[in-house]
């Protein structure tokens, strides 16, 4: 049996354009996030440069070297921020430099015996997930009674709830994914290279004012059964299937969205699958609402999914955070029961794998609100026919 498309709501319209975010906007982060710590029983966080530091102080270093850059933060502490003193210029200019302090260091010191005495010498603190061995073993040596944690495993909630501003960012993210879409479908699919259709998506993600593609999914035929298939030399053909994930970064948060097409006609067998896989979809989207746990929004979805016979065959999570990167906590799976708050942003994208023949996926970005869900992304969802 297979199911009957399920009428979708009509889209809202988008938000406002963004207003810049302000130094006060970064000291209130930042002490948001040293409360949070407290709350949690950390003596505070170590922010390496990353998405937390981004997200924290709107700081990007140039590049990410051997030389330690550290943000310490702590309730009842001014924000500091250790720095190597040939990116101290760099670091001042950044938007909540004013909301802290910035301690320089020289090469040839020890950058770890200037920030030891910034932290509680028994204190176990909280550490950016990217934050290099180098520099958490230096501390380490430098305040041998001190102990560590994963920001993922002591504060998943770090940058998951969005406010205002950072909602509208993500949501004009999301347009300009759905717009780069729908031009994608007006171009040749038979008779080229995956790599070649990847390229037409970057560059129309960067004409819909994205800074950064970070990732441009083209899985044709049986490349389509591998979730993370990276698109190749492969000739895409007459009767293909084919999965569309792609995204990036605009204005500093992300866009992510998934969307399979056929290039002619599809079999009935095809159509089905993909039927299923829409009906899944709206099922885990459906299932967003303030209190949920996120493992619902992945159940809900697998269960139609299941419920048609290929259970076996949709093999990852559900959906995946989303902000000043693509992938971020929190995470729709089995298992994960952190309640669903508004403001939090993560994708819905159930998929069944066939191998050796073809793959579906739908993906969009969806918000919590207060009473429910809202999707992102507004691209239709019907099995495309594309030359």
């Amino acid at each position: 049996m297979t199911p009957e498309p399920t009428a979708e709501p009509t889209p809202e319209p988008a938000y406002a354009d963004p207003a810049p975010f302000t130094a006060a906007d970064y000291a209130a982060r930042m002490a948001a996030a040293a409360q949070s710590a407290a709350d949690a029983g950390l003596a505070g966080l170590l922010i390496s440069p990353g998405p937390d530091l981004v997200h924290l102080t709107g700081y990007r270093p140039t590049a990410e070297t051997e030389r330690l850059t550290l943000l310490v933060l702590a309730a009842g502490q001014d924000p500091v921020l250790v720095v190597p003193a040939l990116e101290a210029p760099d670091a001042a200019k950044a938007p909540g430099a004013g909301a802290l302090t910035l301690r320089d260091w020289t090469d040839g010191k020890n950058p770890y015996g200037i920030t030891a005495p910034l932290l509680d010498v028994t204190g176990r603190f909280g550490v950016s997930d990217n934050t290099w061995a180098l520099h958490l073993l230096g501390l380490q040596r430098e305040l041998p009674t001190t102990s560590y944690a994963p920001l993922t495993d002591a504060l998943p909630m770090l940058r998951a709830v969005k406010d205002a501003r950072e909602l509208a960012r993500l949501a004009a993210a999301g347009a300009a994914a759905d717009a780069a879409y729908a031009q994608i479908l007006h171009v040749p699919f038979a008779g080229r290279r995956e790599s070649e259709v990847a390229d037409d998506l970057a560059g129309l993600l960067r004409v819909h004012g994205h800074s950064q593609v970070d990732f441009t999914v083209v899985g044709s035929g049986p490349n389509g059964a591998n979730p993370h298939h990276e698109a190749g030399e492969r000739v895409i053909r007459h009767g293909d299937m084919v999965v569309l994930d792609f995204g990036g970064l605009k204005d500093g948060y992300g866009s992510d969205i998934s969307r399979t097409v056929h290039v002619g006609e599809p079999t009935p067998e095809e159509q089905r699958v993909h039927d299923i896989v829409r009906e899944a979809q709206q099922a885990g989207v459906a299932a967003v609402r303030p209190g949920a746990g996120c493992q619902d929004v992945d159940r809900a979805a697998r269960a139609v999914i299941t419920e048609f016979g290929y259970g076996d065959r949709f093999i990852h999570r559900t959906g995946h955070g989303i902000g000043v990167t693509t992938h971020e906590p929190p995470y729709m799976v089995e298992g994960e029961e952190q309640p669903l708050v508004p403001g939090m942003c993560f994708s819905v994208e159930p998929g069944v794998y066939l191998p050796g023949r073809f793959g579906v996926r739908i993906e969009d970005i969806v918000t919590v609100t207060e009473d429910g869900g809202r999707r992102l992304n507004n691209a239709p969802r019907e099995l495309a026919v594309v030359e």
